[in-house]
C-alpha cells in the first residue's frame, strides 16, 4: 500500500514562548520528508474540538520555527463546505491530526466524509501525521480514552476503529499514562494481530512497506505487543534511522 505516515505517541506542543516543543526532534523529522522550501501543512484539530490555543502553538511551532505554510481545518467553530474541505486537504504536502477525543472525531470526519478525502491524499503521496488521537486515526484500530472526555473519571480504554491505512493497533502515551499498560494486554487478549505502543516523543514512520521508529527524547521507545500461544509478548522497538520491513513486524505472531 502506498502510504507515508508518522504516528506521534504522545508529548506537550503547547509550551510556554521560551520553551520549546517536547516533540521537536520528531516535527523537524516530519518538515524534512518534502522536499520543498515551504511546505504546505495542514492541521486537523477535530479532536480537541478546534481548540484555539492548540492551533496558535502548532502555528508556533510549524509556522514560525520551522518555516512550513500552516492552515487549519477546522469542523467545528467554521463548519466549511465539502468542496473546502476536499480543497484543503488536496493542496498540503502535510497532513498533521491533532490530540483529543478520537471517537468523536472519527464519527464526524465519516459523516463529512473526511475519511475519502484523506484516502486521497494517501494515494497521491501526501504525508499523513498526528500525535495521540492524530496517530490512532491512521490504523485499523487504535487503544484510546476517547471516555474521559465525556466523564473526567472515566478511565475506560476502548478500541476506535480508525482508516486502516495499516493492520496495526496503534496505542499512544504508553509511558506516562500508566492504566493503558493493563488495558492494552487486555484488549490484545481479544484482538487480532498485532499492536505497536508508543511512548510519547516517540513515533512510528510508516513509509510504503517499511518502518522504522523516531524518537526527539532520550530513552523514548515503541513496543511491539502481541499474544503467542498463551504467553504475552512485550518487544521494544529501538529508534533508528534505517527502515526494516512492515510485513515481517505484522507477522510475528
Amino acid at each position: 500500500m502506498k502510504r507515508n505516515i508518522i504516528a506521534i505517541g504522545g508529548g506537550k506542543i503547547m509550551v510556554s514562548k521560551n520553551r520549546e516543543p517536547q516533540t521537536s526532534l520528531i516535527d523537524q523529522s516530519i518538515v524534512q520528508q518534502v522536499k520543498r522550501k515551504t511546505p504546505k501543512v495542514l492541521f486537523i484539530p477535530t479532536a480537541s474540538e478546534d481548540n484555539v490555543g492548540y492551533c496558535k502553538a502548532f502555528r508556533n511551532q510549524y509556522e514560525k520555527r520551522l518555516g512550513c505554510s500552516v492552515q487549519e481545518l477546522l469542523l467545528y467553530r467554521n463548519r466549511p463546505s465539502n468542496r473546502n474541505i476536499q480543497m484543503l486537504i488536496s493542496q498540503s504536502d502535510i497532513i498533521y491530526v491533532g490530540g483529543g477525543n478520537t471517537l468523536r472525531m472519527m464519527k464526524l470526519w465519516r459523516k463529512l466524509g473526511v475519511d475519502k478525502y484523506l484516502d486521497k491524499a494517501r494515494k497521491r503521496g501526501a504525508l499523513l501525521c498526528g500525535l495521540s488521537a492524530g496517530a490512532i486515526c491512521w490504523f485499523r484500530q487504535g487503544n484510546s480514552d476517547s471516555r474521559k472526555f465525556k466523564d473526567g473519571s472515566n478511565k475506560t480504554i476502548i478500541k476506535v476503529t480508525g482508516l486502516n491505512y495499516s493492520d496495526l493497533l496503534m496505542c499512544p502515551h504508553y509511558d506516562v499514562e500508566k492504566h493503558r499498560q493493563p488495558a492494552l494486554k487486555a484488549m490484545m487478549k481479544t484482538s487480532q494481530g498485532v499492536a505497536v505502543a508508543l511512548d510519547n516523543c516517540a513515533a512510528l514512520h510508516i513509509k510504503d512497506d517499511q518502518y522504522r521508529i523516531l524518537s526527539s527524547k532520550k530513552h523514548r521507545k515503541a513496543y511491539l505487543i502481541y499474544w503467542k500461544q498463551g504467553e504475552y509478548v512485550k518487544q521494544a522497538l529501538i529508534p533508528s534511522d534505517n527502515f526494516q520491513s512492515l510485513i515481517e513486524l505484522t507477522k510475528v505472531n
